[in-house]
């Protein structure tokens, strides 16, 4: 069994902390559709990396790392506020600003190429319990942080007119969860790496999506989904390169198994859709698709 591994081991517990933050923040990126947030999060944080990097080492990664998060997070909410640009146009230009900051610092330290380079695509089988321990710290923060606000965060995400009349700052909420997604990057960044964690964060809930309409459910789909694809992806790595000498890595192989199940569900998507559109034709209108109603129940 590849628990009995000790690397594997950690790995999984590092995957299985990783799951119980995803699979619930999963569902507001995706019900807010910030996958292009949340995939421009990924990549503002490489100049804080490259910085702490510098700074203090490996050690220096996660504080670098969180300090580029946190500034992104309020550089993007302060950005969209009131209207003047768009959250598509505010994201694009903070994450090229941020991205190329870190591209020059890097550029300008070769011998540490190799190093950040691993930021990029993680390395999952090589987590210590310092890094675990760390993560399950930013876990423990994020879902208090998302129990103390869930319900103000849905009433700002399916009717943010109606959340500001009741007394609710909605650029505080903003602010709110996209701390959240930040440090979620952040607490999943060194294992699985900024080019693959925004799967965690969508394929999980977009899956999820695919067979409930309950938010409840989805997140509880979403971290089951993850936990399954990341105990397949380190057997599947593990038997490719123990007992094939076939080079997979880890995270892409979990990622790889998460877009699976994705395509697996989408027949049950479709059938959930006709029967949708048969009950519109019977004369039973059904709830608007990502309306309140639908996802909420």
């Amino acid at each position: 069994m590849i628990l009995t591994v000790p690397f594997m081991a950690r790995a999984m517990a590092e995957l299985a902390l990783l799951a119980l933050i995803c699979g619930p923040v999963g569902v507001f990126v995706f019900a807010r559709r910030l996958s292009f947030v949340s995939d421009a999060l990924t990549h503002t944080v490489f100049p804080g990396v490259v910085i702490g990097f510098l700074a203090g080492g490996v050690e220096g990664l996660v504080v670098g790392a969180l300090v580029a998060g946190l500034l992104t997070a309020v550089v993007l909410t302060l950005l969209t506020r009131g209207g003047a640009l768009s959250d598509d146009a505010s994201t694009a230009v903070v994450l090229t600003a941020m991205f190329s900051i870190g591209v020059v610092l890097v550029s300008r330290q070769s011998s540490y190429t190799s190093d950040l380079t691993s930021f990029l695509f993680g390395r999952l089988l090589t987590v210590t319990p310092r890094q675990i321990a760390e993560t399950a710290v930013l876990a423990a923060v994020i879902l208090v942080m998302l129990a103390i606000a869930a319900r103000p965060l849905l009433f700002r995400t399916f009717d943010p007119a109606a959340a500001a009349a009741a007394g609710y700052r909605t650029f505080w909420l903003d602010l709110w969860l996209n701390v959240i997604v930040a440090l979620v990057v952040v607490a999943a960044v060194r294992a699985v790496g900024t080019i693959l964690v925004v799967a965690l964060l969508i394929i999980p809930a977009a899956a999820a999506r695919l067979i409930t309409a309950r938010l409840a459910a989805m997140a509880v789909i979403g971290t089951v989904l993850i936990l399954l694809a990341g105990y397949g992806g380190l057997w599947i790595s593990w038997t490719a390169s123990v007992d094939y000498g076939i080079s997979l890595t880890s995270a892409s192989a979990v990622v790889l198994l998460l877009v699976l199940a994705y395509l697996l569900l989408l027949p049950l998507g479709r059938l959930s859709t006709v029967r949708r559109s048969s009950l519109s034709h019977r004369g039973t209108p059904p709830a608007p698709k990502g309306s309140p109603h639908e996802l909420v129940g």
